[in-house]
């Protein structure tokens, strides 16, 4: 079958992958060409079977339209991604969203896609190296919802190391994932420092207090969302190697976009759509609003 990623960064380049592994056809959709795309898996590196394309301009005839589309570029890109989706999509195309955040149907509402739209959570650890080198560290799962697109979307993955899983509480699980990163990421970005930050009393204060706000955030929108949260994400990111970032600092250092907007602002968000208050997160979102795309100056 036919396959196309949009997006070669880290998660982008790993899903090319897989999709070659398990046996299709498979576009990978850039900003910059490249020749060749490979992936490091294990300290072991080889090529991979994809076609790699810069402008949909340039997109094969016969290129569209694709079974399924993994979009995958960050969040705040995702604009980005629509020419590629008309060029490539119909009305039997699955789309698949590979971002972070919870409002994911929502990024493409606006673009009038015929396919269906399918929410994911991702739990990849990769980086991107180079144009095209990608280094998968540890973790290949993917969370779909249990629903008929959900199903199909694991089929495609059938045969390759990314295990997929079925979630009936898909809700609940994409909010669990958005408390991670509503701490670790604006807190390791507006410090500047690795996840050691986690070992000051006051910064996990500030974490339990950023994470209550937004469980119920969470609960008010319908996530099922247990007591013990806060203690097991603060316990998380506290045993967390001290040496590690997160993207948002790494985005930050790098002078790149902030993914703010989609992870501490869908808290806001949710919050203001149910009458929960969200005052830290507010300050923080303010914060990060602040300090995006701002050069990082040295001492």
């Amino acid at each position: 079958m036919k396959a196309a990623v949009i997006g070669a960064g880290a998660i982008g380049g790993y899903f090319a992958a897989m999709l070659a592994d398990a046996g299709h056809d498979v576009t990978l959709c850039v900003r910059t060409p490249f020749e060749t795309l490979t992936i490091d898996d294990g300290g072991a590196t080889r090529d991979v079977g994809a076609t790699i394309v810069a402008d949909p301009g340039d997109m094969p005839a016969d290129a569209g339209p694709v079974d399924l589309i993994v979009v995958a570029t960050k969040a705040q890109d995702t604009a980005s991604a629509r020419p590629w989706l008309e060029a490539l999509s119909g009305p039997e195309t699955l789309v698949l969203i590979a971002q972070n955040g919870v409002d994911h149907a929502d990024r493409l509402a606006g673009f009038g896609l015929a396919g269906t739209v399918i929410a994911s959570i991702v739990y990849v650890a990769a980086e991107r190296v180079g144009p095209g080198r990608i280094v998968h560290h540890y973790s290949s799962r993917l969370i779909v919802p249990d629903d008929a697109p959900g199903r199909q979307v694991a089929r495609f993955f059938e045969g390759s190391a990314l295990a997929v899983e079925i979630e009936p509480e898909f809700l609940t699980a994409a909010w669990r994932k958005l408390l991670a990163n509503v701490v670790a990421n604006p807190v390791t970005a507006l410090t500047l420092r690795r996840m050691d930050v986690f070992t000051d009393e006051a910064v996990q204060e500030l974490g339990r207090g950023l994470l209550a706000e937004a469980i119920a955030a969470g609960r008010a929108s319908g996530a099922k969302l247990g007591d013990d949260e806060v203690d097991r994400i603060l316990t998380i990111s506290a045993g967390a190697n001290s040496g590690s970032g997160s993207s948002m600092l790494y985005d930050r250092l790098a002078g790149q976009p902030l993914e703010h907007e989609y992870l501490t602002g869908a808290v806001v968000r949710a919050g203001e759509r149910h009458g929960v208050p969200t005052p830290l997160n507010k300050a923080v979102l303010a914060l990060l609003g602040a300090v995006d795309r701002s050069p990082v100056e040295r001492p």
